[in-house]
C-alpha cells in the first residue's frame, strides 16, 4: 500500500460514516446480531487462517505468550460471539437527549449524543480487537479503519471479510470499516496525521503507545500500557492474599491487567512468598527479585530466580515474569507504586481501613482494588458488554471504555424566531 492509496482509504471511510447517521438503532441491533452468527459459523475458516498467523509466529520464534495472545481456538471465537450479542442487546445511547432546558429568552436547549465520526484503531498481536473494535464503533455510529499488526494478517484478512459480507447483506455501506494492517509504518505517520480522523485509539505496548503520543496530531485515547503492582500489608489474610496474586499473575500473563510487581510487607513476605512459590514455579514463572525477596527465594531454592535490576520496576512483562520487593511498611509501598504508576490497575491487600482510604485517595490509577485480582480491569466484567480498550488517561474516558464513549454531543437549539438583546 502506498500513501496515494491510504488517502484514499481514509476519504471513503470518511465519506461513508455519514451514511451510519441514518440508522436507527433496530439496524445496527439487527447487523450485530447477523456479525455473531456469520463469525460463528466460520469457525473452522478463521482457526485455519490464524494457524498460519501462530505457525509463523513459532518459526520466529516469538514467546509462548505472544503466541497465546494472536491464537485463536473455539472457546476464544464463541466467547467473542456471546459479546457481540451482548453488546447488540445492550441499551442504544445513540442520539439520546442528555439534557434538555428552555431559557428566558424563548430557546429550547437540547444536549443530544451523536457519533465521533471516523475512528482509527493501531494494535498489534490481538485479533479479536478487530471485532472488538468494529462491533463498538458500529454501535455507537462511527467508521474505523484497523491497522493491525503483520503478526495477524491472515486472521485479520478473514475477520474483515466476513464483517463486510455482513454489511453489504444488510445494505450497509461496507467502506464504513477499512483495513490498513500490515501496512509499512513508515505510512504509519500518514495516519495517525490526517485530520479526517476524528479519534485515534492505540492498543498495545508501551513503544506503540509512547510512538503514537509523541507523532499524533488528531484527538487520541491513551489505552493499555501498564506496570501493575498489588501491596500486602502484614495485616492481610494470608490464605486471601495469596489466592488474589496468584490470579493477578497467572490467570492470561499477556494482558495489560495482569500482575507486574509484588510489593510485600516485611512482616509477612517470608509467609507469603513460600505459599505462593510452588505454583508460581509449576508454571515456570521467573521471579525478579530485590535483595530481601532474593534471600527468601535462594534459601526455598526457587528455580527460576534472578536478581532484579531497576528498569524491571518499571517493565510490563506481559508474561511469565514476576518482580518482587519487600517494604518496611504501607507508606513505603505507596510511594514505591506512586512512582512507578503507569496509571493503569493497582491493588492492595489489607484489613486496614485507613491505608484503603489512603490508598484510594492518593494512587493516581484509573482502577483500584481492595483484596481483588487486577485481572477484573475489563470492560466485560465492568459490565459494559465489551471494551474497547483501557484508558489511562483523564479526557475524556478513564478505565475500561466501551461504546457509549465513542460518542460526542451537539447542542440543539429551537425557538419561535428568538433574537439576543
Amino acid at each position: 500500500m502506498n500513501q496515494k492509496e491510504l488517502g484514499e482509504k481514509i476519504g471513503s471511510a470518511k465519506k461513508a460514516s455519514a451514511s451510519l447517521l441514518h440508522l436507527n438503532a433496530k439496524q445496527r441491533k439487527a447487523v450485530l446480531v447477523s456479525l455473531a452468527k456469520s463469525v460463528d459459523q466460520n469457525i473452522k475458516r478463521l482457526i485455519s487462517a490464524n494457524s498460519k498467523d501462530a505457525k509463523k509466529a513459532r518459526k520466529e520464534h516469538k514467546s509462548p505468550s505472544f503466541i497465546e495472545r494472536l491464537s485463536f481456538d473455539v472457546k476464544k471465537i464463541k466467547s467473542l460471539c456471546d459479546s457481540i450479542r451482548e453488546i447488540a442487546n445492550a441499551k442504544d445511547f445513540l442520539f439520546e437527549t442528555l439534557e434538555e432546558k428552555n431559557r428566558p429568552s424563548g430557546l429550547r436547549i437540547r444536549k443530544v449524543r451523536f457519533p465521533l465520526g471516523l475512528l482509527s484503531v493501531i494494535f498489534e498481536s490481538r485479533p479479536n480487537v478487530t471485532l472488538d473494535a468494529f462491533v463498538l464503533s458500529f454501535k455507537s455510529g462511527n467508521a474505523v479503519i484497523f491497522k493491525g499488526g503483520k503478526e495477524i494478517i491472515e486472521t485479520n484478512n478473514i475477520l474483515v471479510k466476513i464483517i463486510r459480507n455482513v454489511l453489504r447483506k444488510h445494505k450497509i455501506n461496507a467502506n464504513i470499516i477499512q483495513d490498513v494492517s500490515g501496512m509499512d509504518r513508515k505510512f504509519t505517520l500518514n495516519l495517525i496525521q490526517d485530520s479526517r480522523i476524528d479519534c485515534l485509539i492505540p492498543r498495545g505496548g508501551k513503544n506503540l503507545i509512547e510512538f503514537v503520543k509523541k507523532n499524533a496530531t488528531v484527538p487520541i485515547i491513551e489505552t493499555g500500557a501498564s506496570v501493575v503492582h498489588s501491596y500486602v500489608d502484614a495485616s492481610a489474610e494470608l490464605d486471601l492474599a495469596a489466592k488474589v496474586v496468584l490470579n493477578a499473575k497467572l490467570r492470561r500473563v499477556s494482558i495489560c491487567n495482569a500482575l507486574d510487581v509484588l510489593i510485600v510487607h516485611k512482616k509477612t513476605a517470608k509467609k507469603l512468598i513460600e505459599k505462593i512459590a510452588n505454583e508460581l514455579s509449576l508454571k515456570n514463572v521467573e521471579l525478579l527479585a530485590d535483595q530481601k525477596s532474593y534471600n527468601i527465594l535462594k534459601k526455598i531454592a526457587y528455580p527460576g530466580l534472578k536478581r532484579a535490576a531497576n528498569h524491571d520496576f518499571d517493565t510490563e512483562f506481559l508474561d511469565y515474569i514476576l518482580a518482587v520487593k519487600i517494604v518496611g511498611g504501607f507508606e513505603e509501598a505507596l510511594e514505591h507504586i506512586k512512582r512507578h504508576s503507569l496509571g493503569h490497575s493497582e491493588a492492595i491487600i489489607t484489613r486496614d481501613n485507613k491505608q484503603v482510604e489512603k490508598f484510594f485517595r492518593e494512587i493516581d490509577a484509573a482502577c483500584l482494588y481492595l483484596n481483588t485480582s487486577t485481572q477484573f480491569s475489563d470492560g466485560g466484567e465492568f459490565g459494559m458488554g465489551g471494551e474497547i480498550g483501557i484508558s489511562t488517561q483523564k479526557l475524556h474516558t478513564r478505565g475500561p471504555f466501551s461504546y457509549r464513549e465513542l460518542t460526542t454531543y451537539k447542542y440543539l437549539v429551537e425557538s419561535g424566531g428568538a433574537t439576543r438583546k
